[in-house]
Formats: structure tokens, sequence, C-alpha cells
């Protein structure tokens, strides 16, 4: 029996809405967004050079793609994917991702924030784009990014971002920012499990831990159980050490 094959790019972002006039559409939008996800993938970050990589690599692109036109300009690169339905494309990504990749019982996806490069612009008056990000450690590869509102913080963000991911059996990694209750919640909710930062930002609950393990290390005995784990790592003519003891209640 022959395993599933991935249905075609086309099919995962046939509900993205093309911005453009009927008049306009000089070329295929589903050429536009594979050739700007291939120079992505190569670095590109501007229209200029995602139209520089179409145009060196034009033989290569007309094997798997219509180019009725040939290649987009870098006009055409910039205002198609700025006039995108934010909510859609990362929806269409994601659905191609799944098809593509499958994330294995307990991978660690790692959520931390980032301002995307580039982004601020003084002259023109824009501030920089916040973003969370998913990124799955062992497939080395982006899940999923969601926007951080202006009027909100990636508290807010990260849950939004959960939602679209398929977690089951997975462990996520979050920040201090992300150590909340609710952010905890979804998580479970989701069958995944999580390893939460806890920083002076949980004052009370930061404290009662510090307070007991300062309290087992001084005694030098524990009355529960407990696992240790040690590691020495040496890098860059540095040498890092860490042990990590794990405890399943905190009642003593």
């Amino acid at each position: 029996m022959t395993e599933p094959q991935p249905a075609p790019l086309q099919e995962h972002f046939a509900e993205l809405t093309d911005p453009r006039v009927e008049r306009g559409k000089v070329h295929l939008l589903l050429d536009i967004l594979v050739i700007a996800l291939c120079a992505g993938i190569c670095g590109a970050d501007t229209g200029v050079e995602m139209a520089a990589y179409g145009r060196a690599k034009e033989e290569g692109l007309k094997r798997f793609l219509l180019l009725p036109n040939g290649i987009p300009s870098h006009d055409t690169f910039a205002r198609v994917l700025a006039r995108l339905k934010p909510e859609e494309l990362p929806r269409c990504f994601l659905n191609w991702m799944r098809a593509v990749r499958e994330l294995t019982h307990g991978a660690v996806v790692a959520s931390d924030g980032k301002t995307l490069r580039r982004a601020f612009d003084r002259a023109a008056g824009k501030g920089a784009i916040p973003m969370v990000s998913a990124w799955a450690t062992a497939n080395r590869v982006v899940l999923g990014q969601q926007q951080v509102d202006e009027k909100s913080n990636e508290i807010t963000a990260i849950p939004a971002l959960r939602r679209l991911l398929e977690l089951e059996g997975c462990i996520v990694t979050l920040d201090a920012m992300g150590c909340q209750k609710a952010i905890a919640r979804t998580i479970v909710e989701q069958g995944a499990d999580y390893v939460l930062a806890l920083k002076g930002n949980q004052g009370v609950r930061h404290d009662e831990v510090e307070l007991f393990f300062t309290g087992a290390r001084q005694r030098a005995v524990w009355h529960i159980p407990y696992r240790f784990h040690h590691t020495v790592d040496g890098e860059q003519g540095r040498i890092e050490e860490r042990r990590y003891w794990r405890v399943s209640e905190l009642d003593w």
C-alpha cells in the first residue's frame, strides 16, 4: 500500500484572494507566490531580490510553473505580496506545511518573539513589526508566525498562534513572557506538554520555587522523588556546565 502523496501547492493556496483587478493579472498568482517562496528560502528579502532570483532560475522554474509572461518585475512582487490578506496567507501556508512535513511524537516546538528584519522605517513612519513564531527544533522549520497587535503583546499573540498548529504529542517551550495560566491551558487542551521559563515577572510563584530549591540544596537531602541531569558542553572556547533538578510537586 503506497502512502498518500501531498496535494499540489495550488490546492493549498486555492482559497487565497488575488488582490488584483482582472486587467492587472499579467502574471499568475501561484507563479508569484512560488518564486517569492523559493527566493525567500534562499535569503531574498525584497521584491528586487525576488525578481533577480526568478530571472536567474527561470529555466528551472519553467519546469513546474506556467510563467505565461516571464518572470514578474520587482514592482509586481512588492505590490502583490503587500496586498495579500494577512489572515489568509499564514493559513494557506500552514495547510501546505502540514502536507509536506510531519511532527513526530515528543518533538520540541519552541516559541519566541522576534522583530521582522528591516521592518522599521523612520522616514515612512513605520515602526518595527513584532512577531511570535513557532519553530520545530528537530525539523528545523518555522511552523507558523503571528503578528503582535500594536495595542497588545506576546501574551495575546501566543494563544492565537497555538490554535493554528497541531501540537498533539509535542513539547512546547516558551520564555518567561509565555508563563501564563491561559497559555498553558491552551497547550494542554491541544494534547501537548509544555516547558515554561519562570522568572521575576511571576513574583510570588518565582520566589516560592526559588525558596524550595534553595532550601533543598542547603539541607542536601531531598524528601520527595526527583530526577537529576548534568550536561557539559564546549563551544567557541567556552565550557558550559548545566545541572537540572526535576520534581513533580513543590509540597515539602
